[in-house]
C-alpha cells in the first residue's frame, strides 16, 4: 500500500454518482484515497438503495466523511498528501474563494491552501451559471492561490442547463494533474 493519502473531495453534481471512477484511477496511480462529501452529496448518497456509502468505504478502507467530528473524537483517516475536488460546484466554489468554511470539505479545502497542499478542482456546472461573474473571480482567486482548476478546452467544459453528459466528465483530467510520486 502507498504512503500518499488522496482526499477526493466531492459535491452534488452528477458526477458525484460516480465516484468509484476516480476512486480506482487514483488508486491505480498509487493513492490510498479517502472520501469526504459535501452534505447534500452525502445525502444523495445516503439515500442509494444499493449501499453507496458502504461500497466507497469498502472500495477505500476508510469511512466516508462529510461532517466536522468533535474535538474529543481522534481523527479517523490519515492526513492527506493532495486534494482533489471533483466535481466541484458553482456553490463551493464561490465560498470557497471567500474562505468560508462552514462544511467539513470547504475547511478542509480552505485550509489545504493554508498548508500548501498540492489541490486539484474539476468543476461540473452549466455554461448559464458558469456565465455569472462571480464564477470568474471565484476560479481566478483560486489559481491565484495555487490552485489547479480544470475548467476549459481539454478539461471541464460548461454545458447547457439539463444537458451535461456524465460519459464526458473528464475524471481521466483530474487524476493527470494530480502530483507524480516522488
Amino acid at each position: 500500500m502507498t504512503n500518499r493519502t488522496l482526499y477526493l473531495i466531492a459535491c452534488a453534481a452528477p458526477p458525484s454518482r460516480r465516484l468509484t471512477v476516480p476512486i480506482r484511477a487514483a488508486q491505480q496511480a498509487g493513492w490510498d484515497v479517502c472520501t469526504i462529501l459535501t452534505p447534500s452529496a452525502y445525502r444523495w448518497a445516503s439515500e442509494d438503495a444499493e449501499g453507496e456509502i458502504e461500497a466507497l468505504q469498502q472500495l477505500t478502507g476508510h469511512p466516508v466523511r462529510h461532517e466536522y467530528k468533535l474535538p474529543s473524537q481522534e481523527d479517523v483517516l490519515p492526513a492527506p498528501d493532495a486534494l482533489l475536488v471533483a466535481p466541484l460546484t458553482s456553490n463551493t466554489v464561490n465560498k470557497w474563494a471567500a474562505g468560508i468554511s462552514d462544511t467539513l470539505a470547504l475547511g478542509l479545502i480552505t485550509e489545504g491552501i493554508g498548508l500548501q497542499l498540492p489541490i486539484v478542482a474539476l468543476p461540473h456546472w452549466n455554461n448559464a451559471q458558469d456565465a455569472h461573474p462571480a464564477i470568474t473571480r471565484s476560479v481566478q482567486t483560486l489559481r491565484d492561490a495555487g490552485v489547479t482548476v480544470l475548467l476549459g478546452e481539454d478539461a471541464f467544459v460548461p454545458h447547457p442547463p439539463r444537458h451535461g453528459n456524465l460519459d464526458a466528465y473528464p475524471w481521466q483530467a483530474a487524476i493527470k494533474a494530480l502530483p507524480a510520486s516522488s
